[in-house]
């Protein structure tokens, strides 16, 4: 764990802080050649992919309405609860970003100008396995699709060796309203749900976080499937002055450094006996905590800084980029204020990250990597297409005419200059 002032945080240092995420050219050569065995081979390419990845022989591909009725009775009554009061609060905020479906302005008399949303036809969501089991992600993906109007939302999950899901994803699917969900996962599910299988049914976008081969896939089958934004191991950055609590902002790393090896935890901080008190924690929760193995390998990538100035902190941030934003310091409204790169924000000693990763209703699907410098974490908008409308009368396009004529006959398009003309020539 790198633990410096950040004025002497070398080049080198910097560098693996501000630009990490920069694998994904290492394993295109393997993704493209899965991608390719996809698109020729179809579902034999999943079962065998299957196989040498996940360990597990799949014959039936899809997940049956009885298998998850019985994934529904196996899970406990007082966790489908939660589940369902998490989509609740997930389902709300999505709905309060719903935009009017058809809204008009009045430019000028006989001029109305305006704007069509209109929800995609076909959505995949990506939920990643392995290492644990994310009902979560389930909610996140295909709760926002639903709420945009989506028709038909597919789910592909990694099977476990068994070849079966956890039940308590297929609850979440369930929840959440999949429409279909398909046992399989890494880059053969990316191209599955780009291309079509015999199977899986080709969507129009994929959504949803995964490791870098998963990253990689969704950026390499744009020319079929639209994705949200590259989403690969998670990162939490968190501004603190000396109000904020070692012990907490300690707990927010080690919940950071459990997702992954590869995950990213990063605090910068005004107070020197916070960062002595934060390091001191981390390292006696980390001892501690019951994904030790995977804390400590992640914390090879974590770093405690110490700032001479807010300012600086908030430079840093804004640099960083993070997925997460936690802000801990004794005035965080005017922090949030000059905020302008970050996938999601957590303000205040009582807002932690894993309230957003599960049940306050914010969406936890959020670029990483520094891609929240030109990306927005998953919203409605991602599931929407938006087409502008104008309303002309004569009275309206006789306002109008002479500048797109001028305009149009300037560019040397004589014929978009007639289709006016042609207008008023009675």
């Amino acid at each position: 764990m790198l633990y410096k002032k950040l004025s002497q945080v070398n080049s080198e240092e910097m560098d693996r802080l501000i630009n990490r995420g920069g694998e994904l050219a290492d394993v295109r050569e393997t993704v493209v050649s899965i991608l390719e065995d996809v698109k020729h081979k179809g579902d034999e390419a999943l079962r065998m992919y299957t196989r040498k990845f996940d360990g597990a022989d799949v014959d039936i591909l899809e997940v049956s309405s009885e298998d998850i009725d019985e994934a529904m009775r196996s899970v406990d009554p007082s966790l489908l609860r939660h589940l369902e009061f998490a989509a609740g609060n997930i389902r709300k905020f999505h709905q309060a970003q719903m935009p009017e479906r058809i809204w008009f302005m009045e430019l000028s008399p006989g001029i109305e100008l305006g704007q069509k949303f209109t929800p995609l036809e076909s959505v995949g969501a990506y939920v990643p396995g392995g290492r644990a089991s994310y009902p979560s992600t389930a909610l996140m993906t295909i709760i926002p699709a639903k709420v945009a109007g989506v028709k038909s939302v597919v789910m592909c999950t990694p099977p476990g060796a068994d070849g079966r899901i956890n039940p308590l994803t297929l609850a979440a699917a369930r929840i959440a309203g999949a429409d279909h969900v398909y046992k399989v996962g890494g880059v053969q599910a990316i191209g599955a749900m780009a291309y079509g299988t015999e199977t899986v049914r080709g969507v129009s976008k994929i959504v949803g976080p995964g490791n870098v081969y998963v990253t990689a896939a969704k950026m390499q089958v744009r020319d079929k499937a639209e994705i949200d934004f590259p989403a690969g191991p998670s990162e939490v950055l968190i501004i603190a002055d000396d109000s904020a609590d070692a012990r907490m902002a300690a707990s927010d790393i080690i919940a950071q450094a459990e997702h992954d090896p590869n995950a990213v935890s990063v605090l910068v901080t005004t107070s020197a006996q916070l960062a002595e008190d934060v390091y001191k924690e981390v390292l006696e929760q980390a001892a501690r905590t019951t994904r030790s193995e995977i804390v400590k390998s992640s914390l090879e990538n974590a770093a405690i800084l110490l700032a001479e100035s807010l300012d600086a902190c908030i430079t840093f941030s804004n640099d960083f980029a993070p997925e997460h934003l936690e802000i801990m310091v004794f005035e965080p409204d005017s922090v949030l204020e000059r905020i302008e790169n970050a996938g999601s924000i957590f303000v205040g000693n009582y807002a932690p990250v894993p309230v957003g990763d599960y049940a306050s209703g914010t969406n936890h699907v959020l670029p990483t990597a520094g891609y929240a410098k030109i990306y927005s974490g998953l919203n409605i908008a991602h599931f929407m297409k938006c087409a502008s409308i104008q309303k002309i009368s004569k009275q309206g396009l006789g306002t109008l005419k002479d500048a797109v004529i001028s305009i149009a006959e300037k560019e040397g398009l004589t014929g978009h200059a007639d289709s006016i003309r042609t207008r008023f020539s009675n």
